[in-house]
């Protein structure tokens, strides 16, 4: 039986009762929230260990809280599956920019929800590596154990998909992977994505890298590859 807690949120009781009831039958815990400022404010303080969380909330909208919990320390490892009734790609790219693990179009079936839900867990409680499998890149280091960055001992906040992309990229540098690659590395092969949201993922983590950002480089008609020392 699954034991994780998880908050939901969403300003449709109907879906509310749909998600809380499938995750709950399996034997998740679940906090049940129905608006933006309450999701930020429960996520705080009861620090789930997953979030679903709607795009289109009265007041403050899902992007919005999924950026304001990623940029708080307390919240930011915190894994984030937006739920949308959009299913255009720039909706997707979007949640994926301010740091959502996944996404669910709606209407969904319970059981793709609760795959997701599983596959996002498990990624998310995957045993570490060992602490002689860290890396370091003139004064970037990458500790997988910790699932920390940091450049000449300042920390650097990455999401978890930015911290795998890169750790996948590092540990294998002058590798070209394609973008599929590189997601299936991150998310498993069954996710749904895009070269695009590929490419976003990219922008964030060269930015948030600094200078150490010109070392992840773009190969033409490829994909990418961390230039070797």
């Amino acid at each position: 039986m699954a034991h994780e807690h998880i908050m939901v949120v969403d300003d449709e009781e109907d879906i509310l009762e749909l998600v809380g009831y499938n995750l709950e039958r399996i034997g998740y815990k679940v906090t049940r929230v129905d608006s933006g400022e309450d999701a930020v404010r429960i996520a705080r303080d009861k620090e789930p260990d997953l979030i679903l969380l709607d795009l289109m909330l009265p007041g403050i909208d899902g992007l919005e809280v999924c950026r304001l919990l990623k940029q708080d320390n307390r919240t930011s490892s915190i894994p984030i599956i937006m739920l949308t009734a959009r299913g255009d790609e720039a909706d997707v790219v979007a949640g994926l920019e301010v740091g959502a693990d996944d996404y669910v179009t709606k209407p969904f079936s319970p059981r793709v929800m609760l795959a997701r839900v599983k596959t996002v867990l498990r990624r998310a409680g995957d045993a570490q590596p060992k602490k002689d499998d860290v890396i370091s890149i003139k004064g970037l280091v990458i500790h997988p154990g910790r699932h920390e960055v940091s450049i000449k001992g300042k920390p650097v906040n990455l999401t978890s998909t930015e911290f795998l992309l890169l750790h996948q990229l590092a540990r294998r540098a002058g590798w070209v992977f394609t973008r599929q690659q590189l997601i299936d590395a991150a998310r498993g092969e069954d996710y749904p994505v895009t070269d695009r949201s590929v490419d976003v993922h990219i922008v964030g983590l060269r930015k948030k890298l600094g200078a150490f950002g010109e070392m992840i480089e773009t190969v033409r008609g490829v994909g990418y590859r961390f230039r070797e020392k």
